[in-house]
């Protein structure tokens, strides 16, 4: 791909950087309280995910790619978080989740509490358990809502409200007696009795119905069935618990869209479109399932209508677990559909009262290499390696199913398809995560917090403190105070400023005058 005319000239450059530069000089510092936080978190998004989605994004509008702007390019404040674990030094979504979430760094496979659980072990769960930036948000009267792509029992939506020493314990079917025994609870019953969530949208109905039950829309598949051992039917349950409130259980994009945000004063909408995981957005059947863009506009337009705001968390999950099967192509389709959603929660918000944040929890094992030309098309075009003449994906990773050394050689993939799964160096059955930092951006009220490295579980706290709800309140003290250096009596004309400025100027002239009388 040769380079356009105007990149040949250095005075496209540096208009353009000068047009950047004043954009940097007038920004001025939001330092309002945030009425809303929209938290949008990327799994599995490291700044390799990022930068390829970015040109495929591109690609797809029949451009080079690399000079594309995503949405999340936009954000003026940016800085890296530091995800390691109490106990490992790449971390797992658990953990990170509660990390970001809940303020508080911990081990490995624990959601919900502190580093003195551990993983599987019942007992050690009780007493350590933490609360989420959720949960302080609607102890505030804030509302309060999940969207993911992924089941709403897997680590990131289940930190938002369970607490539990093993990330696994979906069902109660999935926990071991001696967890049952020692009084632990599963994360799906857990979803409908700690808080009381005004939006959940994602998939994992399976976890919520007795073993047997056939799925409404597999009913001929197994594995969709249903799984609780305790006969309990948690969807049942829930719509029991919303008597006399508008609520819905909507689980087919005909049932959701009928949901009319605008005309509902109240609404718990859970909405379950599928026994596990929701399908990846390369494969989603636009009339059968809705897109994360859909529902994280309907989220927002029910959540909205609270006069005290609301934190949403979206999570783009599907990205990591592509990743984990070695298919970038459809990870990287997933970050894109991610960054249209978090376009269109800038369109339904406003920034002067809304801090919108963009993150990852933890990156994945993905090289970016080669000497590609600009405009290669990273997940199934190549570079030539002059070792056996045999030409590479630029995008590959360290570890993972694709290894395909075969007689000492790598397969001639000249011919390959969407459906590639890209090269390892390690063949492993599935990818492991990697540990470098990752990517914090954000714009809004008190964004300038987010720049800079910092611990990952310091995003919590600045997102609370941007916001007023939690312990830390200082921020709405120092909104009701008078500005530094100035009076009382300049700004206050009610006539307290009056007041008080008179006995100033009383209790001056009585100390003058004692100090004349002592040198007389």
């Amino acid at each position: 791909c040769l380079p356009v005319v105007e990149e040949e000239n250095p005075d496209y450059w540096r208009s353009q950087a000068r047009e950047t530069l004043q954009s940097a000089l007038d920004r001025k510092l939001n330092t309002n309280v945030a009425k809303n936080i929209l938290f949008f978190l990327g799994d599995g998004m490291g700044v390799t995910t990022y930068t390829a989605a970015r040109i495929l994004k591109g690609q797809l509008q029949n451009q080079s790619g690399e000079d594309t702007v995503m949405t999340m390019d936009t954000f003026p404040h940016v800085g890296l978080a530091k995800t390691y674990s109490v106990d490992f030094q790449i971390p797992d979504s658990a953990a990170t989740a509660t990390a970001y979430l809940c303020g508080v760094k911990t081990n490995l496979n624990v959601i919900g509490v502190n580093a003195a659980a551990r993983n599987g072990v019942c007992r050690t769960q009780k007493g350590n358990e933490v609360t989420s930036i959720l949960k302080w948000a609607k102890d505030a009267g804030k509302s309060v809502g999940v969207v993911t792509t992924t089941r709403v029992q897997h680590a990131t939506p289940a930190t938002t409200y369970a607490h539990s020493a093993s990330r696994k314990w979906y069902s109660d079917a999935d926990m071991p007696d001696s967890a049952k025994k020692d009084g632990c609870t599963d994360i799906a019953s857990q979803l409908i009795k700690n808080i009381d969530i005004d939006v959940i949208i994602g998939g994992g109905r399976k976890y919520m119905t007795p073993r047997g039950t056939k799925d409404p829309e597999y009913p001929w598949d197994f594995s969709s069935r249903g799984k609780r051992r305790d006969g309990r039917n948690l969807i049942q349950e829930w719509q029991s618990m919303k008597t006399g409130k508008v609520a819905h259980y909507v689980w087919n994009k005909t049932d959701f869209d009928a949901v009319d945000p605008e005309t509902t004063n109240y609404l718990m909408g859970k909405s379950l479109f599928e026994p596990g995981d929701l399908q990846y957005e390369a494969d989603r059947d636009p009339i059968l399932d809705p897109s994360i863009v859909e529902t994280t506009e309907k989220a927002i337009r029910i959540l909205q209508k609270n006069p005290k705001g609301f934190f949403l968390l979206v999570e783009g999950g599907r990205i990591d677990q592509a990743h984990h099967a070695g298919q970038a192509y459809m990870a990287l389709h997933e970050a894109i559909a991610f960054d249209k959603a978090i376009a269109k929660g800038l369109e339904l918000t406003k920034d002067e009262e809304t801090l919108t944040i963009v993150t990852a929890d933890h990156s994945q094992p993905l090289t970016f290499n080669g000497f590609p030309f600009r405009g290669n098309a990273s997940f199934i075009s190549v570079s030539a390696s002059w070792s056996y003449m045999l030409p590479y994906t630029t995008l590959m990773y360290g570890n993972g199913p694709g290894n395909k050394i075969i007689n000492g050689k790598r397969p001639d993939i000249r011919n390959v398809t969407t459906n590639y799964i890209q090269f390892s160096a390690v063949p492993m059955k599935s990818t492991t995560h990697s540990g470098e930092d990752v990517a914090v951006l954000a714009r809004g009220p008190m964004a300038h917090l987010f720049s800079g490295v910092q611990e990952q579980n310091y995003i919590a706290h600045a997102m609370a403190y941007a916001a007023c709800v939690g312990t830390d309140m200082r921020h709405c003290q120092s909104e009701s105070l008078p500005p530094l250096g100035h009076s009382t009596f300049s700004t206050d004309w009610n006539g307290s400023g009056v007041v008080q400025a008179s006995a100033a100027l009383i209790s001056g002239l009585l100390s003058l005058i004692l100090v004349l009388t002592v040198l007389m």
